[in-house]
């Protein structure tokens, strides 16, 4: 999870005024509305980004699943970047569909320890061209059940394959 700066429960709504308003629950009513939004419940995805020199062509390679749609694969080029910013777009990437596929949950795999590390609190973020990146994810994790883990290049193949096919086609 994350570091002690980084808070997990943010109230979702405060009535205004000293008192509270008695007729209104704030978790009932946010219940209510996010079942009539239809949440998903987990969303898990693998998440990849690579570029071919440092900085160089780049592409992310992101694979979720537990979407009703099935899985979802996407392979997609950035423009010429660094590996960790192709990482920090990778995972974006993955929180975004969260969001608009209305998960409650999202578990990501990345073997990028620079990201996990950095998401969990572990490592500062001090690098002026991650920084932003960084805080986006933050901030769109906050809106979700949200938790990061590392995993090995190998058990992360799908989303390495597709991140390198994204590279491939915008060096053609």
């Amino acid at each position: 999870m994350f570091g002690a700066d980084f808070p997990q429960n943010v109230p979702q709504w405060e009535p205004y005024g000293n008192e509270p308003n008695k007729h209104l629950d704030a978790r009932n009513l946010s219940d209510a509305w996010c079942g009539k939004r239809g949440l998903m419940s987990t969303l898990v995805a693998y998440i990849d980004g690579g570029s071919l020199g440092n900085p160089g062509p780049s592409g992310i390679g992101v694979v979720i699943d537990g979407s009703e749609g099935g899985r979802i694969r996407i392979a997609r080029m950035i423009g010429r970047q660094d590996n960790n910013v192709a990482e920090y777009v990778a995972l974006l990437e993955a929180l975004q569909y969260a969001v608009t596929l209305r998960a409650e949950s999202l578990h990501v795999y990345s073997d990028s320890e620079v990201v996990v590390r950095q998401m969990t609190g572990v490592y500062a973020c001090r690098s002026p061209r991650l920084y932003s990146l960084n805080w986006i994810c933050r901030k769109l994790a906050r809106s979700l059940n949200f938790s990061i883990s590392h995993v090995p290049r190998e058990d992360n193949a799908e989303a390495n394959s597709l991140a390198n096919a994204a590279v491939r086609e915008q060096r053609v």
